[in-house]
């Protein structure tokens, strides 16, 4: 969005009136598609957008890249639309309700974000079209009706979903113990990966391979979501989630193995998960913990679930799981002698040997099973 010589492919050839013009050497579907969607024609470079805004231009620069867009030069590309995502956005830095910093945070978040969501929406959308509505119409053409009829009813819902996930994590935040929990707070981080995936690339079809990976993420997002915990990020082969408490976590990542094992078409699974300090930024976490959580998962056996001693120890605090076999097996003889029901136990917990970690030193991973049912 500078008004420098630098534009990215939205046509350079000037217009009377020195401006450079866009639309001339741009396809006519491309550009109705584009006035339907952000509901406005083009009317300003960006010097103009920025001033009409009242925004400098760097600023508006800066608001223009971390939303994802590559510079346009001094092409005529913009709408009312965007002068006034600029008046809003500055205007909140004005109020002293955002630093100049933190809105910039806003556009990036935001803008990668919605640019996945776009990108796989008008994918599906088109996936599926192998005929066309009227003969003779190509995919191009079809793409106009369909957004036409779609679009302000993925507007809707779209910003239904965002108000029910603002109300979720507002909720997290004031159920917080203190201010720096909301920073640095204590969760349980749980890696998924697909064994073996590298070699299936080598011998399915990119469309077999791009199913088993949508399959893949589509049951991992739906068993992550139902039993409570947060879907952080999909990266194809592998998943990363969090929750607030270990019991939740142990439950998911026990689910992934079964489910999967359970499907004769998915790869194998092994599951890493480490409790402690993470980071939160932008929706993802960082920090110790989730290293930790990833290296177990790499050393993780198949179709198993390892967790380190913190997260163990976690499970044994809130009575999720047994200090050992053998101390379940005194709980339920005390109980018995005086008459009360034995403590029952969801999870099982046993050590495995030592071992070097890269980065991390020495750690001792704990194997996580389920205990049967009915067995204190």
């Amino acid at each position: 969005m500078t008004v420098d010589d630098t534009g990215s492919g939205m046509g350079q050839n000037p217009a009377p009136d020195g401006t450079e013009s866009t639309e001339n050497d741009e396809d006519p579907l491309a550009l109705r598609l584009e006035q339907l969607i952000l509901g406005a024609e083009r009317r300003y470079t960006p010097f103009q957008a920025a001033r009409s805004a009242g925004v400098s231009v760097e600023l508006a620069t800066r608001f223009w890249r971390a939303m994802g867009f590559a510079d346009i030069g001094q092409a005529r590309a913009l709408t009312e639309a965007d002068v006034l995502a600029l008046r809003r956005l500055s205007g909140l830095v004005e109020a002293g309700l955002l630093s100049e910093a933190m809105a910039v945070q806003v556009a990036r978040s935001t803008g990668q974000t919605t640019a996945r969501l776009a990108e796989w929406q008008i994918d599906s959308f088109l996936e599926g079209l192998t005929e066309p509505p009227e003969p003779g119409m190509t995919r191009t053409e079809v793409t106009y009706p369909i957004v036409e009829l779609l679009l302000p009813e993925l507007e809707e819902f779209l910003v239904y979903v965002w108000r029910r996930q603002l109300a979720a994590s507002a909720g997290r935040v004031v159920q917080a113990a203190d201010d720096e929990e909301m920073v640095d707070r204590r969760l349980a981080v749980g890696f998924a990966d697909l064994v073996g995936f590298t070699r299936l690339t080598r011998r399915m079809e990119e469309e077999e391979l791009g199913e088993l990976v949508e399959a893949f993420e589509t049951t991992a997002a739906d068993l992550v979501a139902a039993h409570g915990g947060r879907l952080i990020k999909t990266l194809g082969d592998e998943v990363l989630y969090a929750a607030d408490d270990a019991g939740i976590a142990a439950e998911i990542g026990l689910r992934l193995i079964e489910t999967m094992a359970n499907d004769e078409t998915m790869p194998e699974l092994r599951v890493g998960m480490a409790f402690g300090t993470v980071t939160t930024r932008m929706g993802d976490v960082f920090g110790t913990t989730v290293n930790l959580a990833s290296r177990l998962t790499s050393i993780a056996p198949r179709d198993a679930v390892l967790v380190d001693s913190a997260f163990a120890e976690e499970l044994i605090r809130t009575r999720e799981a047994p200090a050992s076999e053998t101390a379940a097996a005194e709980e339920a003889a005390t109980a018995e002698k005086e008459g009360e029901e034995p403590p029952t136990y969801r999870f099982a917990l046993q050590p495995t040997w030592q071992r070097p970690v890269r980065g991390l030193g020495v750690v001792e991973p704990w194997l996580l099973r389920r205990r049967p049912v009915g067995n204190a």
